[in-house]
């Protein structure tokens, strides 16, 4: 009966030590998988989100000004009918853009959003062109208002920009080198697309009207 004890609790060891075991091993295994960047794709792939999201705030911020700045004119200067109705047409493309869920790995997509985005910006500075023929406008508390935002906006463009940039750079680089390549494998992490970054890209822009 001794005997029998004794191997029964030998058994109940052999089930108590499992356990502990594998604790141990858990603890030891989740910091090495954190210290082997397990962590660092959905870290940059969540800052590269959080980056486009800012750029799409800040470039329907500057869509959001429009309809007032393109009223504002138009009190002073209707007869500028082209302009204006450039303006217009370009701020509604912009609106009316589909963008894919993919376009974030879709750089075709993304040029595409890129260059409605250019023909905006470039309506604006003509109509800001137009607005240097009308010395009352340029006085007029709205427009001087309109044109503060305006400006702010531009600034806040080029800034989330190359932020967006910056959080794309680093995602790349780390899915394209060890060990971040391993674990892309893992994920499925694919190349993000960028905006092309021109010179002087690193600094906002002065707008001045």
């Amino acid at each position: 009966m001794a005997g029998l004890g004794l191997r029964d609790g030998a058994a109940r060891a052999l089930f108590v030590r499992p356990p502990r075991a594998w604790t141990v091993f858990l603890l030891l295994l989740v910091p090495l998988l954190a210290s082997c960047g397990i962590n660092t794709i959905p870290t940059l792939d969540e800052q590269v989100n959080a980056a486009w999201a800012q750029v799409q705030n800040q470039y329907q911020r500057r869509a959001d000004l429009i309809p007032n700045l393109v009223e504002t004119v138009k009190g002073y200067a209707q007869q500028e009918r082209e302009v204006l109705t450039e303006v217009t047409e370009a701020r509604a493309k912009v609106s009316q853009m589909q963008l894919p869920p993919d376009i974030l790995t879709n750089q075709e997509a993304l040029r595409q959003f890129e260059q409605n985005q250019a023909q905006l910006t470039g309506a604006l500075g003509r109509l800001m062109v137009v607005v240097e023929q009308y010395p009352d406008l340029k006085s007029n508390q709205n427009f001087l208002a309109l044109q503060s935002q305006l400006e702010g906006t531009e600034n806040r463009i080029a800034v989330a920009r190359r932020d967006y940039i910056q959080t794309v750079q680093a995602y790349n680089t780390e899915i394209r080198t060890f060990p971040g390549r391993f674990w892309a494998m893992v994920y499925g992490a694919e190349p993000k697309a960028s905006f092309t970054a021109s010179a002087g890209a690193e600094q906002a822009p002065r707008v001045t009207f």
